[in-house]
């Protein structure tokens, strides 16, 4: 990702940044876990049409995989 995450200048995503590197690393795979955990919540809730739902957890995974990035590059 070549932007930076607005998410990530809320005080909250500034403390995640600046957490060890040991806890950054901790958190990642949970994170990514979450994100295919998510899509696959997607595309359920998609196959039963339910849209509002699909989005959520479309959502849900697009902000667990741009955190991940953010702890994995630890900027």
């Amino acid at each position: 990702m070549g932007y930076i995450n607005p998410l990530l200048n809320l005080p909250a995503g500034k403390k995640l940044l600046s957490l060890p590197a040991e806890q950054r690393a901790a958190l990642e795979p949970v994170l990514r876990e979450l994100r295919d955990q998510a899509n696959s919540e997607a595309e359920n809730a998609w196959k039963r049409r339910k849209g509002p739902m699909a989005a959520y957890w479309r959502a849900v995974a697009t902000y667990a995989r741009h955190i991940a990035h953010a702890l994995s590059k630890g900027t």
